[in-house]
């Protein structure tokens, strides 16, 4: 029996369906009820929604539905505005398509491979490219992207795209784009640019604004007041009372982000560190780290971690006050997310009460101001030195022909002898795979795999620390 706003409602393919159903997606979210239905009519779309509203898969779901599969040329280009967003885009598609038959998709960004690989793999057949506009913008002028049969355009964090100085790539992209196409706009401000960009390239398109975001109700919002002298030992205070599975603390600058690493050092704290200055390998290791829970704690600027899509992410700290309400409005949307709930602990010194008086402002609600506890103040709980999971890296990935069943099956197989439940995320790349694995059964299956095969194939194994 289905509701008006299940997704068995939708004129969706059965695999798409069945996909929905083994994800636990038991009914739409707002954004996803109002947009899905008009993106598979093949209208134009301009929406409004805040992080964490499930606006991904109300583009996703559409575009693979109307994918002509057994056309292998490009019919649908998502843009994104960093290489961070574009690669949680693309992970859902394909998680989202992954039961479509002859799929196949491509990330067009400036990290990882060079243009001439993304063209020989454009050269074998793709139907979904999903990347910045800098990189997708270059293939097309010099003729490496073929754009004639795109048939849905999607600006996905428009807004930021303005943001990041992308005016000039967005405005000469869409010249090389198919007049006769579905141009979709997703944003969290309808900004002037924002509008007239809709103005320019967009027939009729359909509004839709969803103002609330629930999971914003499901965080609990709590400051602390701390001077910058006391601010190092007030965050490991802080940690000491709110325990959690995970943590993501911001900072303003790069230079916080190594200074607290260093502390994190000495204290011996399963910690990681996200930056600007990252070559694209080390972000894919050190997200692979925190996502698969072998670093409880990730240390990260704003630039750094925009569009990073965390499950159960249980805690967030502003360390450093943000500079916008926006700022924080995002920052703490990165808990309390799916219906989950989240505490978002901000360390407040004097200069910065107005700013939080503004903030409230914003969001409409009041923080929570208790007393921080005193305890072992130079010390840090057992829990966040020790991590349930370790990291193995492998040598081999998408280019070598192998998949994460084939992994999963080396090391549950009668060589690996480990058990399902003994094994977390697998995340492929074209060269290389992380394979999260219980922290007690990390020797055992990296020697499994460093003397065993994986499809027939030897591949170099180690465990990341």
């Amino acid at each position: 029996m289905s509701t008006t706003n299940s997704f068995s409602a939708l004129n969706l393919k059965p695999e798409l369906l069945a996909v929905v159903q083994e994800l636990g997606f038991s009914s739409m979210t707002p954004i996803q009820e109002q947009s899905i239905p008009v993106l598979l009519t093949g209208k134009d779309l301009i929406g409004q929604s805040k992080t964490g509203s499930g606006k991904t898969a109300a583009f996703i779901l559409p575009i693979l539905n109307q994918l002509e599969l057994n056309q292998k040329t490009l019919q649908a280009v998502i843009i994104c505005p960093t290489r961070e967003l574009a690669t949680q885009v693309l992970t859902e598609v394909r998680k989202l398509g992954r039961k479509l038959e002859g799929l196949q998709t491509i990330s067009l960004t400036g990290g990882g491979q060079t243009g001439r690989e993304q063209q020989l793999e454009l050269e074998k057949g793709v139907q979904i490219a999903v990347g910045t506009p800098g990189r997708i913008l270059d293939l097309a002028t010099k003729g490496r992207l073929f754009l004639d049969d795109v048939k849905t355009v999607v600006l996905d964090e428009a807004d930021k795209m303005f943001d990041m100085g992308f005016i000039m790539e967005i405005k000469n992209l869409m010249r090389e784009l198919p007049v006769q196409r579905q141009t979709v706009l997703f944003s969290a401000t309808f900004t002037d640019a924002v509008l007239d960009l809709s103005r320019r390239y967009q027939k009729n398109p359909q509004k839709i604004t969803i103002t609330e975001a629930p999971e914003s109700l499901l965080i609990e919002e709590v400051t602390y007041d701390s001077e910058e002298a006391d601010k190092a030992n007030n965050l490991m205070r802080v940690l000491q009372q709110h325990q959690a599975e995970s943590c993501l603390i911001f900072c303003n600058t790069k230079n916080a982000v190594n200074d607290l690493m260093n502390r994190f050092s000495d204290l011996k704290a399963s910690a990681v560190s996200l930056h600007g200055d990252l070559e694209q390998k080390d972000r894919e290791k050190v997200m692979a780290l925190f996502k698969n829970g072998s670093a409880k704690i990730l240390v990260a600027t704003d630039v750094a971690a925009r569009g990073l899509d965390i499950e159960n992410l249980e805690l967030v700290i502003n360390y450093d006050f943000p500079l916008q309400p926006e700022t924080y409005v995002h920052r703490i949307g990165r808990t309390g997310r799916a219906g989950k709930s989240g505490t978002a602990v901000t360390l407040l010194s004097a200069r910065d009460a107005l700013k939080l008086i503004e903030i409230e402002g914003v969001t409409g609600r009041k923080f929570q101001k208790p007393s921080l506890g005193f305890k072992n103040q130079f010390g840090l709980n057992w829990e966040w030195k020790q991590s349930p999971m370790q990291t193995l890296m492998i040598s081999g990935g998408r280019k070598n022909k192998i998949r994460p069943g084939d992994i999963l099956g080396a090391l549950t197989g009668a060589a690996g002898g480990l058990k399902a439940a003994d094994i977390g995320k697998i995340e492929m790349y074209d060269t290389y795979t992380y394979v999260a694995v219980r922290s007690d059964s990390a020797n055992h299956a990296f020697n499994s795999l460093r003397n065993g095969k994986i499809k027939a194939q030897k591949f170099q194994v180690k465990i990341l620390k």
